[in-house]
């Protein structure tokens, strides 16, 4: 017996649909069909799993089935699910930490010590987890046993060194650093998401003043070449490189990468208005910037720092990368060129405050930088995809090769999927709306080619779509958009209630003549203005459902993750989409 059969037992003994149980957990269709199917096991302990215990616990009780209580339920589960994830960030920590030498470890493991770099990146699992973890602890307990190590091995683990005196609660909490739970990222990424889900970049411009930004039309005044040292001079380093950039007449791209920690600058307020205004500059002088992101940290600080560009990503002037396998546990890197200056530093790693930065306004120091910087493009892999209306050619490209790809597909929709509508309920909606014959054309033809589009992945892969579950009150509070965004449509295409209703209908009928086809009505309706479609383990698109449309492809295999696995919270607040933008 495995957990999908335990998990089968329960829904047969509670009479219960498998939406009643995604429903009462708030875990996503895709992760509830996953368990189902017997594609993933939930770790036990984890948030996932105690909200499915909840959910079939509060459903015996609707019920009235009092054999079925949390303590059953729990331990009928217990025998079925994992026990503990290898954690490689914790594992990349500790031998940063330490300065753990790879090949002297992985002939302790008995492992080949390119594949041990793998693990360590977080690109490979170990076979047996719990046992390289275990192996992983003794070499450390065994060689690593110093006042100055042990104080290093506490910091990673958050305690005190005294907690360490003794071998085995030392080996206790070291192996609980490796092999435990995974860290609850849905609340960052659902942050994350919210940010967009409210973000209207037509508001964002005219809070900025964006429209009114004069771009400096006089040289800045920089010696050819600076030297700046310790973290206030980088700053100073940063926002001289800013402007030397926007004052210049070079309309060439810009690249830039840093690797450094961003978190002492980010304390200071004044800096940050500093540098996001100066980047506003950049971006209304025309500039193209590629952006390196440095990725080697926790899925929460990458989405924090993704949140500060989002606005400049609205722009379509950005693009995004990041290097793959790539940690230095020794150094940390800046480079930054442009065609009129460029910045590089460096320093060693945990003493940030000590580092060296150059910048120099030097054509042959600037040619060398950049030749530096075009070779490091070549290494970089898409952090995302970016789509706006001028790239709307690229946008469909990408959509139907994907149609050939096998693979599960999951959308959490804030809107009905336009190909489900029949051509008299579309035409019944573009008839409410003041629209010219070709553009009313124009979306009847969009329409016809995603249907295409999706019948062509129904012949070989599952849909699943989560679409918002609206009261009336609801409906009228916040009126529902036709989701056009893949057309990029300059304008918003209400509908009534009864074209709701009827398009829903629309959808479940559509799933009744498509055996691989699912709809979920979902009462947890976060979003109004994103679309989220998961492709399972290849990609995932995050969508503005509203107004100038746009998509960020996302590729990053930690992201991917998150994704898969988040539960989408219940609003609870619809609230007011008031928010205040302070001035940079």
């Amino acid at each position: 017996m495995e957990f999908k059969d335990q998990l089968d037992q329960y829904i047969e003994i509670l009479d219960c649909s498998f939406k009643d149980l995604c429903d009462a957990s708030g875990l996503s269709a895709a992760t509830m069909s996953r368990y189902h199917s017997g594609a993933r096991v939930p770790l036990q302990d984890s948030e996932h799993y105690h909200c499915l215990i909840d959910a079939i616990v509060a459903i015996a009780k609707e019920k009235k089935i009092d054999q079925i209580n949390q303590q059953q339920v729990k331990a009928a589960f217990d025998l079925y699910v994992k026990k503990g994830y290898f954690l490689d960030q914790h594992f990349h920590s500790l031998l940063c930490a330490l300065s753990v030498n790879v090949s002297d470890l992985s002939k302790e493991l008995n492992y080949d010590s390119s594949y041990v770099s793998r693990i360590r990146s977080g690109y490979r699992k170990p076979s047996n987890p719990e046992s390289f973890a275990k192996g992983v602890v003794q070499y450390i307990t065994k060689r690593y046993k110093s006042e100055e190590q042990k104080q290093k091995i506490a910091s990673c683990l958050g305690c005190q060194s005294q907690e360490l005196c003794e071998a085995q609660r030392c080996q206790s909490l070291l192996f609980s650093y490796l092999y435990g739970e995974k860290k609850n990222d849905n609340h960052q990424l659902t942050t994350f998401l919210e940010k967009i889900d409210d973000f209207d970049l037509n508001e964002y411009i005219r809070a900025i003043h964006f429209d009114e930004i004069k771009v400096p039309n006089l040289p800045f005044v920089l010696p050819t070449t600076k030297s700046y040292y310790g973290l206030s001079q980088m700053m100073d380093a940063e926002l001289d490189f800013l402007k030397a950039t926007v004052c210049s007449k070079s309309q060439k791209p810009v690249t830039m990468y840093n690797d450094m920690p961003i978190s002492e600058m980010a304390k200071d307020a004044s800096f940050s208005k500093k540098w996001m205004f100066g980047m506003a500059l950049m971006l209304k002088k025309g500039l193209h910037v590629n952006q390196i992101h440095h990725i080697d940290r926790s899925l929460e600080d990458m989405l924090l720092g993704l949140e500060s560009w989002i606005p400049m990503y609205m722009t379509g002037q950005i693009s995004p990368f990041y290097l793959k396998d790539y940690k230095d546990p020794y150094f940390s890197h800046l480079i930054k060129v442009s065609g009129s200056a460029a910045l590089v530093g460096d320093a060693i790693v945990g003493f940030h405050s000590e580092g060296k930065y150059i910048c120099t306004k030097n054509q042959g120091e600037i040619k060398q930088i950049q030749k530096c910087a075009d070779r490091l493009l070549q290494k970089v892999s898409p952090l995302m995809e970016i789509y706006r209306k001028e790239r709307q050619q690229a946008y469909h490209r990408f959509i139907q090769d994907d149609c050939q790809v096998l693979g599960e597909r999951h959308f959490i929709l804030s809107s009905c999927s336009v190909y489900t509508a029949s051509e008299s309920l579309l035409d019944a909606i573009l008839n409410h709306h003041d629209l010219d014959p070709k553009t009313k054309q124009d979306i009847k033809q969009y329409a016809k080619c995603f249907r295409d589009y999706m019948e062509q992945v129904l012949l070989h892969s599952n849909i699943v779509e989560e679409i918002p579950l609206l009261s009336q009150a609801e409906f009228e509070q916040y009126p529902m958009r036709l989701s056009l965004s893949g057309m990029f449509l300059e304008q918003d295409l209400l509908y009534t209630y009864e074209d709701y209703l009827a398009h829903r209908a629309c959808m479940q009928q559509y799933a009744k003549s498509h055996a691989r086809y699912q709809v979920i009505e979902n009462e947890n309706h976060a979003f109004r203005n994103i679309q989220i479609l998961i492709h399972e383990e290849k990609w995932v698109m995050v969508s503005k459902n509203k107004a100038p449309s746009i998509h960020f492809v996302i590729f990053h295999p930690n992201m991917l993750h998150a994704f898969e696995n988040m539960i989408i919270p219940v609003n609870e607040n619809q609230g007011s989409d008031e928010t205040t933008q302070e001035k940079l």
